[in-house]
């Protein structure tokens, strides 16, 4: 098995599409609720979610990173500087947690027919490569561990053993509430 993980430059972005939204259905998240206010997301796309997202990723910092098996698009993870992520950098409930500047994992999408097959793991690897590429001091997540089964049909933020496997710990709470409990913030120094 290879893994290669790169950001989601417009060269990429079929291949970001194929793992998020393979059907490419217009109404579809395209990965912008969590990243963008739906005022960022008209002035991005006047309207159209999809050219929203490429517009992202034709930015210096794309939104994130997309994970091959075997030269196939598999994974992508949403991830970028906090201050570039305005739902997260404007967010009441998850505040930073101190000064350093931060970049964020918003969410982890694994393509159907590929989950529970090991992708998290080179995926958040090849997240954090791509951070440590571009300067960031550390790289923080936002993790739930849902009471029961985790929903995998859709992206998520991932769990507390998800983060700890790929070498994040805890260093604070959130005032967000996810399964009646604190979410946690999780950091990775990577100085």
């Amino acid at each position: 098995m290879s893994w290669e993980t790169h950001p989601v430059t417009p060269e990429r972005f079929e291949d970001f599409a194929d793992v998020i939204n393979p059907n490419r259905r217009a109404t579809h998240c395209w990965c912008l609720s969590h990243r963008l206010r739906p005022k960022d997301i008209e002035e991005l796309g006047g309207g159209d979610r999809e050219r929203a997202m490429r517009t992202l990723c034709a930015r210096e910092n794309p939104p994130g990173v997309v994970t091959y098996l075997d030269g196939v698009p598999v994974g992508w993870c949403n991830i970028g500087p906090r201050a570039e992520i305005p739902r997260l950098a404007g967010s009441k409930l998850i505040r930073p947690v101190d000064d350093v500047p931060v970049w964020a994992v918003v969410c982890v999408v694994v393509r159907g027919g590929h989950r529970r097959r090991g992708v998290t793991g080179p995926l958040i690897e090849g997240a954090v490569a791509y951070a440590v590429s571009r300067g960031a001091p550390a790289v923080e997540a936002h993790p739930v561990d849902p009471a029961g089964r985790m929903d995998t049909t859709m992206a998520f933020v991932g769990t507390r053993a998800m983060f700890e496997r790929a070498g994040f710990r805890v260093v604070g709470t959130t005032d967000a509430v996810a399964s009646k409990m604190p979410r946690l913030v999780m950091r990775r120094d990577l100085a």
